[in-house]
């Protein structure tokens, strides 16, 4: 069976228009959460980090002169084109697309949307992407909650592992819109201050907005310097509530242990942990519960929502690209925002950005409806 990786990748995030803007903030240890004061998002003041949207516009004109993209529209074209660009791949009908989201144009059923409520729809989102780029093949959506774009790259190396394509481009993204954080806000999951990943005095998620995009690939030629193989992944669905994660870490525990099998390695062989670590009491706590009985609690574990706050759908692969960087760079990133353990069990929570020499990383999402997703990638290129 031919080796599957992901390669060429962009962020599109308050950072800046480039992977490379992002990762060297993290490096650096510098957040992008601001508070904001915007009564037409929430009453009061709120952390989040927001694209540039007068940025945004500037730079996509130089793709499109149209008016009638969406701000996620625009984002999410632009990473893909930037993408697109670097691979040099022609779109054929071997050239898949995946369009992941957690709530796509959700900002169109607002009252003062210059946009018609059919946007909202989101085979209507995927739908645009694919025209903008000729794509053949009809785009798959992908919205499975926050664990949306880490499941993304396990569907994409199916399909080329089944010979459906060659290629496959996933473009991810989701907004900061009042309709999101009011949804948080009724589950008294905000937090009024920069959220703390696994830390005893976490209070709570900060919302963010991005867009991702990665070209998935069999093909070994042109990859990019950070490029890594995909060796395995897993998904399981714990079914213990629509908003709460398992006690156990059930769904969690069995996700890993399948990407574990499917990639023939044992846990010690993992080199770091790029986790969800939304600050939450409930998900902090299931993720170390399942980590202990993964035995892994030695591993150099990492949350980045102290950087962007929760990505929603955007999230997994966002975080994906950023440790496929870490790994190139041979970085262990700091888990921003932690400083004191708030959980019962024992991990071993990265404090400060440093030089490791990696090899092999996992990747782990949990979401609402009880969804778990996990892969492991291991580095191409030395």
């Amino acid at each position: 069976m031919h080796k599957i990786y992901l390669s060429h990748n962009n962020i599109i995030s308050s950072y800046g228009f480039d992977s490379k803007s992002a990762v060297e903030n993290i490096k650096d240890e510098v957040t992008s959460l601001r508070l904001v004061k915007d009564k037409s998002l929430m009453p009061d003041p709120f952390f989040t980090s927001l694209i540039n949207k007068e940025k945004l516009d500037k730079e996509f004109k130089n793709l499109s002169s149209k008016s009638s993209y969406t701000t996620l529209e625009k984002m999410m074209l632009l990473s893909l084109s930037k993408i697109i660009s670097k691979s040099n791949i022609t779109i054929t009908e071997r050239t898949g697309l995946i369009v992941s989201t957690t709530k796509g144009n959700i900002d169109a059923l607002e009252l003062n949307s210059p946009h018609k409520k059919e946007k909202a729809y989101l085979s209507e989102l995927s739908k645009v992407i694919q025209a903008y780029f000729g794509f053949v093949k009809e785009p798959i959506v992908l919205s499975n909650a926050c664990v949306s774009g880490v499941l993304a790259t396990s569907i994409a190396k199916r399909l080329i592992a089944q010979d459906v394509f060659d290629n496959v481009f996933i473009v991810s993204g989701d907004l900061v819109t009042k309709f999101i954080i009011s949804g948080f806000n009724s589950f008294q999951a905000l937090s009024n201050e920069p959220c703390r990943p696994y830390s005893k005095n976490r209070s709570g998620i900060n919302i963010g907005e991005v867009a991702a995009s990665i070209l998935v690939t069999k093909d070994q030629e042109n990859l990019a310097l950070e490029a890594v193989e995909i060796l395995g992944d897993g998904t399981a669905n714990d079914a213990n509530h629509i908003s709460g994660p398992s006690r156990t870490g059930e769904g969690l525990v069995r996700s890993v242990n399948s990407a574990l099998k499917e990639a023939n390695i044992t846990a010690s062989e993992i080199d770091y942990i790029s986790a969800h670590g939304t600050a939450t009491i409930f998900n902090d706590e299931m993720e170390a519960i399942a980590f202990d009985r993964l035995k892994m609690n030695k591993t150099p574990l990492n949350s980045l929502k102290g950087y962007f706050g929760h990505t929603l759908g955007a999230s997994g692969l966002l975080e994906t690209i950023v440790g496929m960087h870490s790994m190139q760079q041979n970085t262990l990133f700091a888990s921003l925002g932690f400083d004191e353990i708030g959980v019962s069990k024992t991990i071993n929570i990265i404090k400060n950005s440093a030089p490791e020499d990696l090899n092999i990383f996992l990747k782990t999402a949990s979401g609402f409806g009880g969804c778990n997703t996990a892969a492991i990638f291991k580095k191409v290129i030395d």
